[in-house]
Parts: structure tokens; C-alpha cells; sequence
């Protein structure tokens, strides 16, 4: 029997009463009906429900989907999708910038590699709980993370409490990595390099699409791109493909393909966050597209080597609207990691707050994560990605982001210590077009030229 991650009706319904309450809608009705009628909860942590539900479960879950997307937020003034409406909400908009600021292939090697690095510590830890995780990493004298994660030395008792995850222990663990393996979190950035060789800086969301019909296998995407995979194979167009039957729209998903859009607007912020946003409304609304436009704005400032983090960190914050829910936990998370000198008390604040009541690949905790990781660390790179991982959540995804800026900050490959570059060996898998193998300098290569076109 074949259940489908992340597109069955009666797995949405949860996830979108959830995401409701969180949006300003009001589901306590629809919530009732849902329950009354014995529909289940969402999957704790997989995309699917281990077994099938009623046709009539189905059904209703539909309409029930449905409804709830007419219902209208009480957040919807404070937190606009429409980019003129963004751009209104932000007083401190950042002035444009005509021809992009110099940067160099050795800086952009360094934050695909950084990316990849971050990426890959957090991978076999992903969906842990954030106590698995710090007892994993203390079992083997790893804690405060230093080194990526090994079974070697873990009890055989804790590791079957809390393994690591299926999809990922073969490859990345310290004793197996034998280069970069597959994921969704190069997999992104890759295929944004696609859409810019093809389409180039003013390519439209429409061509995003297409660019994912061209490329991207329906197997490789998860949240929020499936459901809109789904939709374009429905014959829906963006931006609805954002909103029908999609509860994961303020995930993480956009927030994780922003980078190539940073990369390629070196000191053009402003000009980084408004292709973020053409990209992310494919698939998400409000704070998951501002989670992409901070993260592009964020690397964008970065990318000139001119900044420090904390600066590159403000300047992201200039293309989120001020009252959405989003700037207020990448200001609290900044302030936490200002004022207190043990990480690990950051991060058990941050879960306090967001823990019962986000799922953990939500943009908003998780770009809070990074935020605080960033400033904690002052942009160093072992400190970033370390610290993002061991903040759970999204480990991957927040390792990843947090590596590509500060291996940009870094300024170069060998600024990076070897002990996390060198098992990556140049070569990144993936199922993405013809990049199968290819080394990071190459890509570094392919990505500054396209910084060169106008």
C-alpha cells in the first residue's frame, strides 16, 4: 500500500488547522467538525499517516481544506504576500543598486561549500528531538558540537531510543561521508542556477515552474513543493499553486532555495530579496516567502565581504515587514543571543516558545535558529554551523543557510578548516540535471558568472 507524503487530504487537514491559528484565522469550527467526525491529527513527524482513511474522511477533509482557506486572517494587514504591499510595510527598504559589487569565485566556492557543510552535519540528526540530539552528540564527548556526529562509542540502548535518520546515516556520519550525498538543500540552489542561466535575472515565477517541471523529480520534493508540484500537474498557475490545499506554506521550503539569489546580488539586497520573492511564491505565503527574502538579503550583504554578520543580519531584516511574525523572532532570537552567553539557554528559550506550537520545519522558528546562531558565533563558521545544528529543529536546512553565510563571510575555501571540507572531496550528488558529481570550485565558476550578466 502506498501512502503518499505530503498531498493526502486527511494528513493536510491538521497541518492547515494548525497553520490557521497561527495566521490569524479562527479554525475552532472547522477543527470540531474534523474531530467529531473521528479525523486524525496530523503525522507527528512523516508526511503520512500509516494507514488510509475513509472515503468519506477524505472527502470531507477536502472541503474542510477548502473552507478554511476562505476564512479570512486577522494577520493580514501586518503580513502582506504582495511584493508592492512588502515593500510598503518596510520603512527601511533598501535603496537599489545598479550593477551588482564585485565578488570572486574563492568567496563563492566557500559558501557552496560552507552550504554543504552545514547541510551535512545537521542531516543525520534531522527530525530528532533537541534532547536525542544533545544526548547523541554528548555520548560520544561531542557536545557543544565541534565535529560532525558518529555512532561510534553511542550506546547501543540510546541509539535505539533515537536513531539517526533512516535516509541519511549511510552517508553522513563522520565514519561514512565519503562526499557531499543528495539533498534538497543543494538540490534548490542548483536548480535556481538552471533558472538563472536560462532565464536570467528577470525570469518570472512561471518560469521557476517550468524550470521544476523540466528538472526536478516529483520524488525530491517534500512540504510545501509538493503540494505545489501537485497543483501544477492539476493545471493550477502560481501564485495559487501557493495557496490550494497547501498547510506548509509558511515552512521552510522557500527560505531553503534563497541563497543563488544572494550569491548573484552581491551588495544588491533589495535586488536579491525581490527574486527570493519570485521564487517563493511558487509554493508559499507571508512568512515562508519572508523567510526567503531575509535569507537572500541576508547573504547579498554578505557576499561584498564588506559587513559583519550582525550588520548583513540588519540589513535582512529591512525587507520583512516589521510587525509580522517573522522580524519579531529574529529579533528576539538576536537579543537572546546578545545577551546570553551559554547557546544552549538561547535555544531552550527558543523552544520554549515555538515547540508547542510550530512544526519543526516552520520558517519562523527555524529562521530564528539561524539568526541566533549567526550572531552567537559573530559569523565564524565552525561556530555558526555547529550552533545551528545543535538547536534541533531543521538541522540540515538551518546548517545549511547558516554555512553558506558564513563561509561567505570566511571569504574562501581555505579559510574553512579542512577537517570540514575535506571529507566532501569536491564532488556533490544530486539528481539534478547534468550536476551529478560536480566539484564545488566548478560550481563557484558557474555561479560568478552569472553575477556577471546584466
Amino acid at each position: 500500500m502506498l501512502r503518499l507524503t505530503w498531498v493526502q487530504p486527511e494528513d493536510l487537514i491538521g497541518h492547515e488547522l494548525r497553520q490557521a491559528a497561527q495566521d490569524g484565522r479562527e479554525p475552532k469550527a472547522v477543527a470540531a467538525r474534523w474531530r467529531a467526525a473521528g479525523g486524525p491529527e496530523a503525522p507527528a513527524t512523516a508526511g503520512a499517516s500509516p494507514t488510509p482513511a475513509s472515503r468519506y474522511l477524505r472527502r470531507l477533509a477536502e472541503d474542510l481544506l477548502d473552507e478554511l482557506a476562505d476564512l479570512p486572517s486577522a494577520l493580514a494587514d501586518d503580513e502582506p504576500t504582495d511584493l508592492g504591499r512588502i515593500r510598503s510595510a518596510c520603512p527601511d527598504w533598501p535603496e537599489p543598486a545598479g550593477t551588482p559589487a564585485g565578488i570572486t569565485p574563492h568567496r563563492l566556492e566557500a559558501a557552496w561549500l560552507g552550504r554543504a557543510t552545514g547541510c551535512l552535519l545537521g542531516k543525520p540528526v534531522e527530525k530528532l528531538p533537541l534532547d536525542a540530539i544533545r544526548r547523541l552528540a554528548r555520548a560520544t564527548g561531542n557536545w557543544p558540537l565541534t565535529t560532525f556526529f558518529t555512532a561510534r562509542g553511542v550506546p547501543a540502548e540510546l541509539l535505539e531510543e533515537h536513531p539517526w535518520n533512516r535516509r541519511s546515516a549511510s552517508t553522513s556520519l563522520a565514519e561514512n561521508i565519503d562526499g557531499m550525498p543528495e539533498d534538497d538543500d543543494l538540490n534548490y540552489p542548483l536548480l535556481n542556477l538552471v533558472l538563472l542561466q536560462r532565464h536570467g535575472r528577470n525570469f518570472t515565477t512561471t518560469d521557476v515552474a517550468r524550470t521544476w517541471l523540466d528538472e526536478l523529480p516529483a520524488g525530491r520534493t517534500f512540504t510545501a513543493e509538493r503540494v505545489a508540484y501537485r497543483n501544477l500537474l492539476k493545471g493550477l498557475e502560481p501564485p495559487h499553486t501557493a495557496r490550494h490545499r497547501n498547510p506548509f506554506r509558511e515552512w521552510i521550503g522557500a527560505l531553503i532555495r534563497a541563497d543563488v539569489h544572494g550569491w548573484t546580488n552581491p551588495g544588491r539586497p533589495a535586488a536579491a530579496a525581490e527574486q527570493a520573492h519570485r521564487d517563493a511564491t511558487l509554493t508559499h505565503t507571508a512568512n515562508g516567502v519572508y523567510a526567503a527574502m531575509f535569507t537572500a538579503a541576508v547573504i547579498a550583504a554578505a557576499a561584498t565581504g564588506d559587513h559583519d554578520v550582525h550588520a548583513c543580519l540588519r540589513t535582512g531584516l529591512t525587507v520583512v515587514p516589521p510587525r509580522s511574525r517573522l522580524a519579531r523572532a529574529v529579533r528576539h532570537a538576536v537579543q537572546l543571543a546578545n545577551e546570553q552567553p551559554d547557546f544552549d539557554t538561547v535555544v531552550d528559550a527558543l523552544h520554549a516558545t515555538y515547540t508547542a506550537t510550530h512544526h519543526w520545519v516552520h520558517a519562523v522558528p527555524n529562521t530564528a535558529l539561524v539568526a541566533a546562531a549567526l550572531t552567537h558565533a559573530d559569523g565564524d563558521f565552525t561556530g555558526s554551523i555547529c550552533r545551528a545544528v545543535s538547536g534541533g529543529w531543521d538541522t540540515d536546512s538551518g546548517g545549511a543557510t547558516a554555512g553558506g553565510v558564513a563561509g561567505l563571510l570566511a571569504g574562501h575555501p581555505a579559510a574553512l578548516p579542512d577537517r570540514w571540507t575535506a571529507p566532501l572531496k569536491n564532488r556533490l550528488s544530486t539528481s539534478v540535471g547534468d550536476f551529478n558529481g560536480i566539484g564545488f570550485d566548478t560550481l563557484a565558476h558557474l555561479t560568478h558568472r552569472e553575477t556577471l550578466r546584466p
